[in-house]
């Protein structure tokens, strides 16, 4: 397969590892549009949020509890922080491995 997404998480890519377990590995976004800035993705390969199963819907609620406990971590879970989703062309999805982006650590545009 030729995602980066899943380059990262065999290892065939680096990254500046935050956060990862048996099924989510987060990572600091090489070009950051804030000081915290975490991509944050299933390790098994789905393209977007339309591409997860129903019966594999936990993994979505898996990356929240990761996203919820690095924004403790990072100590913007006070001040707040932006959780972005980018589901296809439109929404202008570069890397088609599903990822949310954590954002935070400044006030953010609207």
């Amino acid at each position: 397969m030729d995602c980066l997404f899943c380059k990262i998480v065999s290892g065939e890519v680096p990254s500046t590892k935050v956060y990862e377990n048996d099924k989510v590995l987060a990572f600091n976004d090489i070009n950051p549009l804030a000081p915290v800035h975490i991509l944050v993705i299933p390790k098994k390969h789905y393209t977007s949020i339309k591409d997860v199963p129903d019966s594999e819907m936990e993994i979505i609620a898996e990356i929240h509890k990761v996203i919820n406990h690095i924004a403790k971590e990072k100590e913007i879970d006070k001040t707040g922080f932006r959780i972005i989703n980018n589901c296809g062309e439109d929404a202008n999805q570069v890397v088609k491995h599903i990822h949310y982006h954590v954002l935070g650590g400044k006030k953010l545009n609207p």
